[in-house]
């Protein structure tokens, strides 16, 4: 599939940017929109412990959307029924706790059988995230929860940079925060190719 990314590029989309997507809004979309960016996909909660990271996510992009980064945030209650609202609501919390600005898109499922074909698709082309991913299961054990093997998503906020050609080129943790060196140092790399 062709797609006109830029109107004096046309650039082919990889089977990941091809996947069908809506806006927190409902209008149609696909990672696709951003060819030609990085994208760091990251899926997210309200009432979650990590919920501060929103404010962390949005001045990552902030500071990167000039130079090309995109954050993407793809609400999810797969964890402890941390995302319990609509869309409509969802959106709310993130503008008036956080001021987030980066795209949102409706909630999905992001692990299990009824996984959205875009997670499916992510943690397939990257089974294992880099970061302190084995403390936080241990962490959830104590919880006396039984957390996701890999390749399945851990938790809320476990981040996936995908470089501009739509390919996944790393994968991190959920307790990677969005300042976190070994994320930030990927991202560069990433828009500086």
């Amino acid at each position: 599939m062709v797609r006109a990314g830029n109107p004096l590029k046309e650039t082919i989309m990889s089977a990941i940017q091809q996947i069908p997507i809506k806006t927190i809004k409902g209008a149609d979309a696909s990672l696709g929109d951003y060819a030609g960016k990085v994208v760091l996909a990251v899926n997210v909660a309200s009432k979650c412990g990590l919920t501060p990271q929103y404010e962390g996510l949005e001045k990552l992009y902030g500071e990167y959307k000039d130079k090309g980064l995109v954050v993407a945030g793809f609400p999810a209650n797969d964890f402890g029924a941390q995302e319990p609202g609509g869309n409509d609501e969802i959106a709310a919390f993130c503008t008036t706790n956080f001021g987030v600005d980066f795209p949102m898109f409706e909630k999905i499922v992001v692990t299990g059988p009824e996984k959205h074909p875009l997670y499916a698709a992510l943690t397939s082309a990257r089974p294992k995230a880099q970061g302190d991913g084995d403390a936080f299961r241990e962490k959830l054990k104590g919880y006396g929860m039984t957390p996701n093997p890999e390749p399945e998503v851990l938790w809320n906020f476990e981040k996936f940079v995908i470089a501009k050609d739509g390919s996944v080129a790393a994968r991190f943790a959920p307790t990677t925060a969005p300042d976190d060196p070994a994320l930030i140092a990927t991202i560069e790399a990433e828009l500086a190719k």
